[in-house]
Order: C-alpha cells, then structure tokens, then sequence
C-alpha cells in the first residue's frame, strides 16, 4: 500500500476507528496535551489538518472553547464519521487534501498523524508555514521511534496488539500493517525537528508524549517565522 491509496483505506476503515482508538489508554488525553500544546485562546482561527473522525478537533475544543476551527481531512468516509458527532458551532468540517487546502490563514494549525502519510511532506509543510500568520505556531502529533532501539521495539509490541485488532474491527489487514510500517520508515525525532526547520519553520522542539507510548508519540512545536516571507 502506498501513501496515495491512504485516504481510500480511511474510507472502508472507518466505521472501526472510533472503537480502536477508544481502547488506546490514554489516546484522547494525549491529544489534549499536544493541542494544549498550540497556547490557543478563544477566538482564534484554528487549522485542524487531517482531522480524521474529529478526535483532535475534540482536543482543540477542549483546549480553547471558542476557538474558531477548520477540520480538514482527505478520507471522505472519516469525515462523515465526524460529522455524526455533536459540535459547536465554531467547527466547520472540509473534505481536502492536505496540500489542497484554501480557507485563508491561520493563527494555528494542529496536525495528528499526519506527516507520516503525505506523499510530499516537505511541500506540505511549506504550504502550511504559508497558510499561518506570523509568528503562529504549528504542533505536531506523531509517531516517532527510529532515535531509539527501546521505542522501536515498544512500537513493534504494540502493534503485535493493534494489526490484529484493526483486522477485526475493520475486515482490513492492510491499513494497520502500513501503520506499523509507515511508523518504523518515518523520520526520528530529531530529523523531523530538522524537517520542520528545512521548511521554514522556528524555535522548532519536541517532548515525548507521557503514558503508555512514552518514546513512540512526541510532540513536536515549531513558529511560522515572525515575519511575512510570502
């Protein structure tokens, strides 16, 4: 499977998704602390980048009630999912690529489980340093293990657990076996620090999320430079 085919999968996966990432302990409130992560403040215009079915757009309500948000997310079938859920009326859901997106600019952008799974990442984050204002900042939430044997080997045992439960709750092997490998194949912490700055990005840091993957999810923070570059 190849990262193009990725928002198809999503698709036929969805309806299982929810109940997965359910019984992930501590999956929603580590999404929290990354969101909190953003320092939003009611009334800023917040970016939701591959929303999914709304789980982060959950955490950013919950960090900042009043924040204006856009959920963006290129799987048609998870945003429906989405959808079905009871929302404020300051998020409004889009069905777009990553790279596609056109709704203006931001003071914010989270991204959860993104990076890994675009086609041109390096583009895409160039696109995303462009759509925020100065100085506004980016948090990451990702999968990150390749800077420690430890953490890649946690990240396998785990997935001794995920691949299988994924291929009941969906019918669909495939999707989890690329998340295990998509995760062993991405960028260590320190190279996708070092990514983000190759695009542009300032005052880029990472901490490692705390709970039951300590090591495998980090979050990453980085800055659209202060000053105007486009």
């Amino acid at each position: 499977m190849n990262k193009l085919e990725v928002p198809g999968k999503f698709d036929r996966a969805a309806r299982g998704y929810d109940f997965l990432v359910g019984i992930n302990p501590g999956y929603h409130q580590a999404l929290r602390r990354s969101a909190q992560a953003l320092g939003l403040r009611p009334g800023m215009r917040v970016l939701d980048l591959g929303c999914g079915t709304g789980a982060s757009t959950a955490a950013l309500v919950t960090a900042a009630p009043g924040v204006e948000i856009v959920a963006v997310d290129a799987s048609e079938g998870m945003l429906a999912r989405a959808r079905q859920k009871r929302w404020p009326s300051s998020v409004r859901f889009v069905h777009s690529r990553a790279e596609d997106v056109d709704e203006g600019r931001f003071d914010a952008v989270f991204a959860a489980y993104l990076v890994r799974n675009l086609p041109e990442p390096d583009a895409t984050l160039r696109r995303v340093r462009d759509m925020l204002l100065p100085g506004a900042p980016l948090v990451l939430h990702e999968y990150s293990v390749r800077d420690s044997p430890v953490s890649t080997a946690l990240w396998t045992a785990l997935c001794g657990f995920i691949v299988p439960a994924g291929w009941l709750a969906t019918g669909d092997r495939s999707l989890y076996t690329y998340l295990w490998r998509s995760v062993m194949n991405f960028d260590g912490a320190s190279a996708l620090r070092d990514r983000l700055r190759r695009n542009g990005f300032v005052g880029v840091r990472s901490a490692p999320v705390p709970g039951l993957q300590l090591g495998v999810v980090h979050t990453f923070r980085g800055h659209a430079p202060a000053q105007d570059q486009r």
